[in-house]
Order: C-alpha cells, then structure tokens, then sequence
C-alpha cells in the first residue's frame, strides 16, 4: 500500500509572521498616511474603503476557534480588491499578504459574492418605469438623443480554457471567454448586467439567451409607454429604445444602424446619431477596464468564479461613480421574501431576430427626425 502523505507544517513558518510581516499589516497601513497612494491601491479612497467594509464586513466575517485565528474581514476585503484591481495570480496575492494559495482563491471567491449581494440593490436595481424615464432624460440632454433608455454591447471576458468545455468558450478572437452584456446609460452607470454567456456566441445571441432579452422580446421590462417627442408632435408618439451595434436585431425597442456601405446621407447621418449615443457603453466598458485591471489580464479561476467577479467589479464600479456625480441610489422596491436577489431571472432561448415592419419603420422615423427638426448643427460637418 502507498504510504500516507505527512503534512509538515500546520501552517508555514512563513505564514506565521503574517500579522508581522504581511502586506494588510506593514504596506497597507502605511497606504493609509497618503490618500493619493491608498487611492492608486485600492482603485478607492480609505473613507470609501472603510463605507464598503461596513456594508460588505457582516457578510465576510468569520469566527476565531480554538486552533487558529480567522482572517479579519478588512484584510479579506484587501486581498479581494487587490485581486480585482490587478489581476494578479493567486499565488502572487498569496505571498504578499503571508496566507495560503488556497486560502486567497477562497477569500476572492467568497468576498466578490459579497460585495455583489450587498451592492447590487443599492446601485444596481433593476431599473422601473421611472428610471426608465430618467435614464431617457439623461441622453436626451447629454446626447441629443430622444426616448433611448440605454445602450447595449457585449464584452468578451478573456478567460484560460475551462477543462472539457470544448469550443464552448472558444471566440472570434481565437481566444476563451465569457461574454458580459451590458445596458448602459448617459452617466455610464450600468444598469444591467448579464454574465457568463458562452464566448462561441455573438452579442446576438448573448441577447436573445439572457434574461434581459426574453423581457426585452416579451415586454417585460416595464419601459415607460410611447412618448410623443417635443417638437415633433405630428409624427406620433414613438417607443423608448435601446441602441446597440451591427451585431444586435432589429427590434420595436432595440435600434441598430442601417447596413451597409453605400446608404444615403440621411442614413448616415442617422448612423452616427445612434452610434454617437451607443458610445456610452463603449466608454463605460473603457473606464471598468482601467480600473479594475483583471479583465485586462488572461483570468485563469473557473468560469463560476469569473463570473462572480465580473458582477463585483461592475457594482464597485457603480458604487464609486454614483459618488463622483453625486447621484443617489434609487431606495429598492419592497419585494417578496422568496426572491433572493432583484436580478432579472433565467430565460429560455429566443426565437428568429428578423425585423417586423414596425421596427422598420420606427428606424425609419427615427431617421427623418435626426435629419429635420431633431438635426444639430455640427452633424453636417460630421457625415
């Protein structure tokens, strides 16, 4: 029989010394003396550091015992975020702050589900016929663009191959990855996010099997009704709708741009106006991957624990920006014990993306306003 392995060390020798020696207990603390470098750290300034241990600390903490101390929540929070702002390996994590591999890979695992649970509600609910209506006021003043309640692209999460996934992950790009889908508004605020869509699918079909989808295609998502636009009273009252790319449908409340190359200079000129507005969700992908550096990096976690950190860095990235604009959070809806989160629910798969003729000639509507009383004066110069 094959001998019993015999464990060395209880705990290492090195990792003994982590309230001594350990990156929380020397550098962080030190970090704590100058704002500027506590900021460059954490991607937050410590007053926001320590507003987010208070909301995300209850649901970290753990219970000393008898046979060792637990890791306290404001340190498990710092590893967690240094994880999310550099994406560094596990390893590289582990030697800085004195714990175990094992131990950071449980640390990120647990916390990122943390911050999503204890967030999400404050800075990520799901918006209701009066978001909707301030979302649609925001693009209008910023963006010239009447009745767009968001924009919506997807993002390609480079990740290492999952074991006997397959192709399932396997993109475009030739590389593995796990599709984020976002709807954006004129702040750069997401306001939905799904992840964790297989990177073989397009942002076509990233939509039609998300959950924001089927709500999108069944009209669910309680979107504020048609909406006569000032000024343009005698062409009816027109839907508030998302824009999104080439890779998107057609749809009553989804615009994308006319295709093709050879159009006229009125569908051009409504191309730009549209791509002018989607821009946003561009912009927003932009500034999370600055700041949260992992999605810039190879993420080599299972697909489970990408996704959790995917969610975390797009509420932090929420929770952050709410306080740069000085925007509160909409106080959350009372609802039913049964639901666990305000997140949209599964969805089964869609059917055909083909264009009805109304989506047709709402585009088309849409098209002569931004060419005649919905012109400003520089697109000229523009297109």
């Amino acid at each position: 029989m094959r001998p019993c392995s015999v464990r060395r060390f209880w705990v290492h020798l090195i990792l003994r010394k982590r309230l001594q020696r350990g990156e929380y207990h020397l550098l962080v603390q030190e970090l704590r003396l100058d704002d500027r470098l506590f900021q460059r750290y954490f991607r937050m300034s410590k007053e926001v550091f320590d507003e987010l241990l208070g909301k995300v600390g209850p649901l970290i903490t753990k219970v000393d015992t008898h046979l060792r101390m637990s890791i306290g929540p404001a340190e498990r929070l710092a590893i967690c975020l240094r994880y999310l702002a550099t994406g560094d390996s596990y390893a590289t994590i582990a030697f800085s702050y004195r714990v175990g591999r094992s131990t950071v890979a449980v640390i990120v695992k647990e916390v990122a589900g943390a911050i999503w649970t204890a967030l999400v509600e404050e800075c990520m609910p799901v918006p209701q016929v009066e978001d909707w209506r301030a979302i649609a006021a925001g693009f209008q003043e910023r963006w010239e663009f009447p009745n767009c309640v968001g924009a919506i692209d997807g993002k390609h999460v480079v990740i290492q191959a999952p074991a006997n996934a397959g192709s399932l992950y396997f993109n475009y790009k030739s590389t593995h990855s796990l599709v984020m889908l976002a709807v954006v508004d004129a702040e750069y605020l997401f306001r939905v996010v799904d992840v964790g869509g297989f990177g073989r699918s397009s942002d076509s079909g990233s939509l039609r099997n998300s959950a924001f989808g089927e709500s999108l295609r069944d009209g669910s998502l309680q979107l504020p009704p048609d909406t006569v636009i000032a000024g343009s009273e005698w062409r009816g009252p027109l839907p508030h709708v998302f824009v999104g790319d080439e890779a998107f449908p057609l749809l009553d409340n989804l615009l994308r741009p006319f295709p093709g190359r050879h159009l006229t200079r009125e569908r051009r000129l409504f191309n730009y106006r549209l791509s002018r507005a989607r821009l946003v969700v561009e912009c927003a992908f932009g500034i999370l991957s600055t700041q949260w550096r992992m999605l810039r990096r190879v993420i080599t976690t299972s697909p489970e624990v990408t996704e959790l950190c995917v969610k975390a860095a797009c509420v932090l990235h929420n929770f952050l920006r709410r306080k740069t604009i000085d925007m509160p959070s909409r106080t959350p809806i009372a609802r039913s014990t049964d639901e666990v989160t305000p997140t949209l629910c599964d969805a089964p798969r869609m059917g055909s993306n083909n264009a009805t003729r109304r989506s047709i000639q709402q585009r088309e509507t849409f098209c002569s306003y931004f060419n005649e009383e919905g012109a400003v004066r520089w697109q000229a110069n523009v297109v």
